[in-house]
């Protein structure tokens, strides 16, 4: 009997090993909760960036500021909570109107927020009533982010 390679049988588990691969392996993300001094390092870093390279910072801001906010809202700091999420919404618009000029490091991008929206998602889950509004808004801004960042990855 003789053994006949068949591409489709061996790209079947693809998206199944795919699920199971935790992304923050894939970029190099932690769940740890930045410092207000990290972020605000992120952030000069960001602003100072080429335009080619903000998308990637901004998206790491992102995530960054994610998990402060998730942090705050845990420790019941609703006020900073809400200021932080509507930075994150800001630098998702960021992200959305850079995407054009940057294409350095997109699939990165796309995984981090992934993970972001993974996380924002938990604490949607472990939120208030009052909390889940902002936390649904700031949600839907970084999905459709995340949907562009990757129709970008695929068009090229």
């Amino acid at each position: 009997m003789k053994f006949r390679f068949r591409p489709a049988t061996f790209l079947l588990p693809l998206p199944l090993v795919l699920c199971l691969c935790p992304t923050g392996h894939a970029a190099g993300l932690d769940d740890a909760v930045p410092t207000p001094q990290t972020i605000n390092q992120l952030e000069q870093r960001a602003l100072q960036a080429s335009p080619r390279e903000q998308c990637f910072l901004y998206t790491e801001l992102v995530h960054s500021m994610t998990e402060l906010a998730g942090k705050q809202m845990m420790d019941g700091d609703i006020g900073p909570a809400s200021a932080t999420l509507k930075r994150v919404e800001h630098y998702a618009r960021l992200i959305h109107l850079g995407l054009a000029r940057d294409n350095k490091r997109l699939k990165n991008a796309e995984l981090i927020m992934h993970h972001t929206t993974r996380r924002l998602v938990d604490y949607m889950h472990a939120a208030s009533g009052d909390d889940r509004v902002v936390l649904q808004a700031t949600l839907k801004e970084l999905d459709q982010v995340q949907d562009e960042i990757l129709s970008q990855v695929f068009a090229r």
